[in-house]
């Protein structure tokens, strides 16, 4: 459901998949698109579709998650499933009891950050209890926390901040600024203390998805060290600390003939993350999509376990809108422990 740039990612990826096909696309306005499309939701379903993904503006979003779950469609929601926190909370009353709805959280399904979270789980820097994240914005950062910390549903408390400064912004969605233009950009930084341990660092500069002046930073500290970006440094044995890489090898390069591909991400002799689609010739976004879609076939398959519930999405958002509030007002925001499930 929907026809926006997103929504174009998942008819287009399901092409290419062998276990799922894209039974069509609703939409009112657009026919030109190269998959069947249905004007309304009840033609939609009487296709037969084994689950629906709404790609659709966030106001939308909410009352489309309804119509299906009472329909007893599973639902794959995109980030957010809800604008505000009215508006996730009268969402969660609606569905949340019918088990139906996913949120298209992919970012944790992005290879580097597979291989991190794998790395991080195999206890290699001992127990996490802090993660920062300069890379994407609100949810997702808030996910990638959550995910690599462990951390369940729960309270917590958001301090933030926001200040101006001059950026040149030579990139956007739509390419090349020509020329580039000196511009204010805003800076949020904010800490997330969580329930029972566990700090994220929040830092987003307005644009960071693409503007490539600014560098992706990523930490995971633990009690046995810590991970910045590609590099592990651990203690190993007593007075032994050691110093280690994330390689990624990536095909195409110089004489490699094989074509342009992400191979595999290991961590010395073992293997942290290996793309299941070799050939696709994807970016990492495009893996992350297609991994979320099989996902979400092997769940309503009863094959495999729900990609990332309502609550969660639910969680990651209240956090979002904390920092967004806390960075507004500079006062402290708690995040309370609500029953979700």
């Amino acid at each position: 459901m929907g026809t926006g740039w997103r929504a174009e990612f998942f008819w287009r990826l399901a092409a290419e998949l062998d276990d799922l096909d894209c039974v069509g696309v609703v939409s009112r306005s657009r026919s030109d698109l190269p998959v069947p499309v249905f004007r309304t939701v009840d033609e939609c379903l009487a296709a037969g579709p084994d689950f629906v993904v709404t790609a659709t503006p966030w106001a939308v979003t909410p009352s489309l998650v309804a119509e299906l779950a009472a329909a007893s469609v599973p639902v794959l929601a995109e980030t957010p499933p809800a604008p505000d926190v009215a508006g996730l909370r009268a969402l969660w009353a609606r569905v949340g009891s019918t088990g139906l709805v996913q949120v298209a959280e992919q970012y944790t399904r992005m290879p580097s950050h597979a291989a991190r979270v794998a790395l991080v789980r195999k206890g290699v820097l001992g127990e996490p209890t802090r993660v920062d994240v300069s890379s994407t914005h609100q949810y997702h950062a808030v996910s990638l926390m959550r995910t690599l910390l462990g951390i369940g549903l729960g309270r917590a408390d958001v301090r933030a901040v926001r200040t101006i400064a001059r950026l040149t912004d030579p990139l956007t969605r739509d390419g090349w600024a020509d020329p580039a233009e000196v511009k204010d950009a805003s800076t949020t930084i904010a800490t997330v203390e969580f329930e029972g341990g566990g700090l994220g660092l929040y830092d987003f500069t307005d644009n960071q998805w693409h503007n490539q002046l600014l560098m992706r930073r990523i930490l995971v500290r633990g009690t046995l060290g810590e991970l910045r970006d590609n590099e592990v440094v651990r203690l190993t044995a007593p007075k032994t600390i050691v110093r280690s890489e994330i390689v990624r090898r990536q095909t195409g390069y110089d004489l490699d003939l094989d074509g342009y591909d992400t191979d595999h991400i290991t961590f010395g002799d073992e293997v942290l993350y290996r793309n299941p689609y070799q050939g696709k010739r994807w970016n990492d976004e495009e893996i992350a999509i297609a991994t979320l879609l099989r996902d979400m076939g092997r769940w309503v398959r009863d094959e495999g376990p729900a990609p990332y519930p309502l609550a969660d999405g639910i969680q990651d958002h209240r956090i979002a809108l904390a920092i967004e509030e806390a960075a507004d007002s500079g006062l402290a925001v708690r995040v309370d422990d609500e029953p979700w499930h």
